[in-house]
């Protein structure tokens, strides 16, 4: 017999921030607060200014009224399909703001979005954040010297072992077990920083962070791969000594650990590898590494987790798109699969 449906009032509680209003973080909120999926899933409360998510109501003619909402518990308690609370996060009104354009005063009300939703993950408040995307320039334009959501929330949260995780549902993976996580070992810094700030240390550190998430998503003694750095796993030291001299180390440290890691797999095979089902989770050593692979497997179903935090927190695995940005055109999958999520890991925690 199927286990039966939580009723609304015992499902997560999960903050959605705006994201930058000027990128497509707004639309997509409005356009998510139309799926009758959303409220089958959470308790939604929009994190940020209720201007902007107002302009985003009637640009997508969505059926739904954004309100003020006097603290967290009215909030959640105001919410429904008709009704977006908006918890806001700066002091006035946001006011306007020129679409797809970086601007410190969109940067400042992306970045008060989130820190008001983290805060309130710690308090208590809600069981987790759901992130729309932030513009990492309008970010700095704004004096804050983050290079994206992962490295703010952990400052926060007061956590210096986290990562970044892009996780594909089993839905988009049906040979695997739990679906796949792609931990990146570095994460928003040029290539050549990259690859200077790889350490064993580090690639233990994420190896451990991967087998944790795969155990959270419900799967005993999982398999992790690591990836290799070089083209052809470094073919015996001819394409550089990564491998061998930081890689190698690291995967025999985890599995003296009782990690089931192992590597250096040549990238180029890696992916295909896990997607069949031979890895539960893998461990990239930088960005573009991890993030080409998973983006070309499922784009628009992929999900942005923070490892390491003791709080939820996923996203979209898409940045503010500018070029779409107030054209009514965004696509929303993304952050319905990250709110799907988010509501799993909660209710996990729980």
């Amino acid at each position: 017999m199927p286990a039966p449906e939580p009723s609304h009032a015992a499902l997560p509680r999960l903050a959605l921030t705006m994201g930058d209003p000027a990128g497509v973080g707004p639309e997509i909120l409005a356009a998510v607060w139309n799926d009758p999926r959303l409220f089958e899933t959470c308790r939604p409360l929009v994190v940020g200014d209720r201007g902007a998510m107002t302009r985003a109501i009637d640009l997508l003619e969505t059926r739904c009224k954004a309100i003020a909402a006097k603290d967290w518990p009215a909030g959640f308690d105001q919410a429904s399909p008709s009704v977006m609370p908006c918890l806001e996060s700066l002091p006035t009104a946001l006011g306007e703001f020129t679409p797809g354009v970086v601007n410190a005063a969109t940067g400042e009300a992306a970045y008060r979005a989130v820190v008001a939703a983290a805060k309130g993950a710690l308090a208590g408040d809600c069981h987790g954040l759901v992130t729309a995307p932030l513009s990492k320039a309008a970010l700095q334009a704004a004096g804050h010297d983050y290079p994206g959501h992962t490295e703010l929330l952990a400052e926060l949260c007061g956590v210096e072992q986290f990562a970044m995780m892009l996780y594909l549902p089993q839905e988009l993976a049906p040979k695997t077990r739990a679906g796949i996580g792609v931990v990146h070992t570095t994460l928003h810094t040029s290539l050549r920083n990259a690859i200077e700030q790889l350490t064993t240390e580090r690639i233990v550190e994420k190896c451990r962070l991967a087998h944790d998430a795969a155990v959270a998503y419900g799967v005993e003694n999982p398999r992790v791969g690591v990836a290799a750095l070089n083209p052809h796993g470094g073919e015996d030291g001819l394409f550089g000594d990564e491998e061998s001299r930081l890689i190698a180390p690291a995967i025999a440290e985890a599995r003296a650990a009782g990690i089931d890691a192992s590597g250096p797999h040549p990238v180029d095979t890696l992916m295909v590898r896990a997607v069949g089902g031979e890895f539960d989770a893998v461990v990239a050593m930088y960005h573009d590494q991890g993030h080409i692979a998973l983006k070309l497997l499922g784009m628009h179903g992929a999900v942005n987790i923070t490892l390491g935090l003791p709080i939820v927190r996923t996203s979209v695995a898409h940045g503010t798109a500018p070029d779409k940005a107030w054209r009514g055109v965004a696509e929303t999958g993304g952050m319905l699969a990250a709110v799907r999520s988010a509501a799993a890991l909660a209710r996990q925690r729980s």
